[in-house]
């Protein structure tokens, strides 16, 4: 287990926005990722994306690694944030804006 967590590590330190999701951004293997790149787009964020759907390992580990038992996952700077109904809810009450100015990631919402 060891071996996933450093890989996982190495993934989230890599680039600034992680999703870890089913499918690709382009196409989305189940509802809740779609959603996700669906809110990600809307801030114009530059994100890396993992499909956890071919990669059986890091299917199970990255909800090991987080405690966060479903997928998708969304990393910023390293620090988990959840999943769509944790990033759904930032998105009605505004707390997206805000995380995103703590953590200094430039975006620009588009209509």
């Amino acid at each position: 287990m060891t071996e996933i967590r450093d890989k996982i590590d190495k993934m989230i330190e890599k680039d600034d926005v992680v999703l870890f999701m089913k499918g690709t951004p382009d196409f989305p293997q189940c509802g809740f990722s779609a959603n996700v790149v669906g809110i990600l787009n809307h801030f114009g964020l530059s994100y890396q994306s993992y499909n956890v759907l071919e990669d059986l390992e890091l299917r199970e580990g990255i909800k090991s690694y987080s405690d966060w038992p479903t997928i998708p996952q969304i990393y910023i700077k390293k620090e988990f944030i959840g999943g769509f109904d944790i990033l759904k809810d930032m998105l009605e009450n505004g707390e997206i804006e805000d995380l995103l100015n703590q953590k200094d990631i430039k975006f620009k919402i588009k209509n």
